[in-house]
């Protein structure tokens, strides 16, 4: 079965089945959104049938939460958990200081408070992910739809005093009408080429009139959980300074290998 997925495919899921066993009986646990955290919830799903583990996941959409519930992992609201043991999740980009750009899926809003209300965030990804300086994937930033284009022209102009290399940004769509987020609201994407100073940008884009949030995780990732195609997986924790470095065997399973989406 491992042969029909594609390298990244692979990546992605040893990813996703190393962090899924630091998931323990009894916690509370973020689930991400995405195509790498759709694998995450595969493999505790899988655990969950054929292990007996007993968790309780706080899902950070609408479509991680039909998964979760399809694969049979009880699912509980932010509000019933109050506070999370850890959160695991996927990235759009990482940096060595493993700061991140999320919100890819669209879905960085609740990403980041579920991340914030966590003991601990660890972040899955391929290999592939990891840049020297952030920027070169879109830095998606939530919206209100109300005055929309002023606030669009509030961030263009706010980037002529930050260190990007580019300004220019777009409305995200879904076909011919604006992607909408799960708590209404729009995304712009930020196409800047280059950070050369993530902290600033953040908290600067967050005192815009209109702005909801930017995908800047800064600070959040405690564990960053690396899959390679050959199915080698590092795992980097920025607390203790640690390196591990294992590989995981594929193996035959039709529920769990099928397309999970994203």
């Amino acid at each position: 079965m491992s042969g029909e997925l594609s390298p990244i495919d692979k990546a992605k899921f040893v990813a996703a089945r190393r962090a899924a066993e630091l998931v323990e009986d009894g916690m509370r646990v973020g689930l991400g959104t995405g195509s790498t955290a759709a694998w995450l919830v595969r493999c505790l799903g899988e655990m969950v049938r054929e292990d007996g583990l007993k968790f309780r996941g706080v899902p950070t959409s609408a479509r991680t939460a039909e998964l979760a519930r399809e694969v049979g992992i009880e699912v509980i609201s932010l509000d019933e958990a109050r506070w999370l043991d850890l959160t695991i999740d996927g990235a759009d980009e990482f940096d060595a200081e493993l700061n991140l750009i999320k919100g890819g899926g669209g879905a960085l809003l609740q990403e980041k408070i579920v991340a914030t209300a966590s003991d601990q965030m660890i972040v899955i990804a391929d290999a592939a992910k990891e840049v020297d300086t952030l920027g070169a994937f879109p830095l998606p930033v939530e919206v209100i739809p109300f005055g929309w284009q002023t606030t669009q022209v509030l961030i263009e102009e706010t980037l002529v005093a930050m260190d990007v290399m580019g300004r220019k940004a777009g409305l995200r769509m879904n076909g011919t009408r604006p992607f909408i987020t799960d708590e209404g609201n729009h995304i712009l994407d930020l196409h800047l080429g280059r950070i050369g100073n993530a902290r600033q940008l953040a908290m600067v884009l967050n005192q815009i009139p209109g702005v909801v949030e930017n995908g800047l995780f800064i600070d959040i990732c405690d564990v960053l959980v690396i899959g390679h195609g050959d199915g080698r997986v590092e795992m980097r924790d920025i607390n203790t300074g640690t390196v591990q470095e294992d590989r995981l065997d594929f193996f035959e399973s039709d529920n769990l290998f099928r397309d999970p989406g994203d």
